[in-house]
């Protein structure tokens, strides 16, 4: 793949608003209020919302509606949820994500629980910070093809137009706008329907926040103190209320946009990650941005696999053996340190009992109610 840029990319984001007829690189500010009821798990914070788009039950509806949709790809075989299957915490179980027309692609698809509260929208792009930027790229890009409407924004418009009940659930989510049914709304609605995924009643957080003392084993409690441990080092890069650090909610002064090289790779010596997905670099050319990816959440993380960004880790305990030993690469051949990789990286001893307590403690993140309610499922099969 050829690199780009930030600005090009940005360039081309712009474009795709002017040719579906915004007005202007993002929606307009409306003068809608929040009346949505988030009804907040405790422990967790309010999300940060952007101020053109607030949060309504009728546009948190249709987005999930249009989440479901088949008709959001181009030849009308995959939806939103093809790749974003709510029982995997939003995750499809691929090594690679596989777009409509059956590219594959280079990464491994990211979950969706708890978006509403990250900072970045992919595993290596600085400029992707929105959730309704965001999905502009599944939708028109080319780079892979995941929805492929490329530069076809009116035939997803009409297709859309020529549905009665569709038009009047964009009536009712968008009543200020003269054609309800376009693009801004469009996105406005998947955005709010993804930021109402919220999952926060795992076992950990009926411990931590609930009063359950029980809800935690024995086992569990002692693989919370290893993760937390300077031992290990995880919450560096996976701490706070959603377990990452590229997290921003309603309450927060900044928005951090951290990336990590964890040595996955190192395939010259120098820290060189395979040249079809080099990370950060290939947008921003910085040297030291080499190999660098987000860290994603580690809610639900049990249900997730495989992981790492090109889903190169089949199960948590190899994760686990990826970092004990100071990186993969590292494990590979001891002589290869990566220069490049986080100094968060650098190993550690785990005994068998340790590792198994440590992934008792992942299993403590799966939020089994989250995984099956109803109100983030298809509403075809959940009215």
């Amino acid at each position: 793949m050829a690199r780009r840029t930030v600005t090009r990319w940005m360039g081309w984001m712009t474009a795709v608003w002017l040719t579906a007829g915004c007005e202007g690189p993002a929606p307009a500010p409306t003068p809608e209020v929040e009346t949505y009821d988030w009804r907040l798990p405790a422990g967790l914070p309010k999300p940060q919302v952007p101020q053109d788009n607030p949060m309504t039950e009728a546009k948190v509806q249709l987005g999930r509606r249009l989440f479901y949709d088949k008709r959001l790809s181009f030849n009308e075989t995959q939806s939103c949820a093809s790749c974003h299957e709510q029982a995997r915490a939003f995750t499809d179980g691929k090594v690679h994500g596989v777009g409509s027309t059956g590219q594959v692609h280079r990464r491994n698809a990211q979950g969706l629980a708890n978006i509403a509260y990250a900072t970045s929208l992919t595993w290596a792009n600085p400029a992707l910070t929105t959730l309704e930027a965001q999905a502009l790229t599944p939708l028109f890009g080319n780079e892979p093809v995941e929805l492929g409407f490329g530069d076809k924004q009116d035939v997803l418009m009409e297709r859309l137009r020529a549905d009665p009940e569709l038009v009047a659930r964009f009536s009712e989510a968008f009543p200020g706008e003269a054609e309800p049914v376009n693009l801004a709304s469009l996105v406005r609605a998947l955005s709010c329907f993804q930021r109402s995924l919220l999952s926060g009643n795992a076992p950990y957080d009926q411990y931590l926040s609930g009063g359950k003392k029980d809800a935690l084993t024995a086992q569990m409690k002692r693989g919370m103190e290893l993760f937390f441990s300077e031992r290990l080092e995880c919450n560096h890069c996976h701490g706070g209320f959603n377990f990452q650090d590229a997290t921003v909610h309603d309450g927060s002064s900044e928005a951090l946009l951290p990336f990590h090289n964890t040595g996955l790779y190192n395939e010259d010596g120098n820290g060189a990650y395979p040249r079809v997905d080099p990370g950060v670099i290939e947008l921003t050319g910085v040297p030291s941005d080499m190999g660098r990816f987000r860290a994603p959440s580690l809610r639900n993380v049990a249900v997730t696999a495989p992981y790492m960004h090109d889903g190169s880790i089949a199960t948590l305990s190899e994760v686990l053996d990826h970092y004990a030993a100071g990186g993969r690469a590292h494990g590979l051949d001891s002589s290869r340190v990566s220069p490049v990789q986080s100094s968060f990286v650098r190993g550690f001893t785990l005994t068998p009992q340790e590792k198994e307590d440590v992934l008792a403690f992942f299993d403590a993140l799966t939020d089994t109610d989250f995984l099956t309610d109803p109100r983030f499922a298809d509403p075809a099969l959940h009215p």
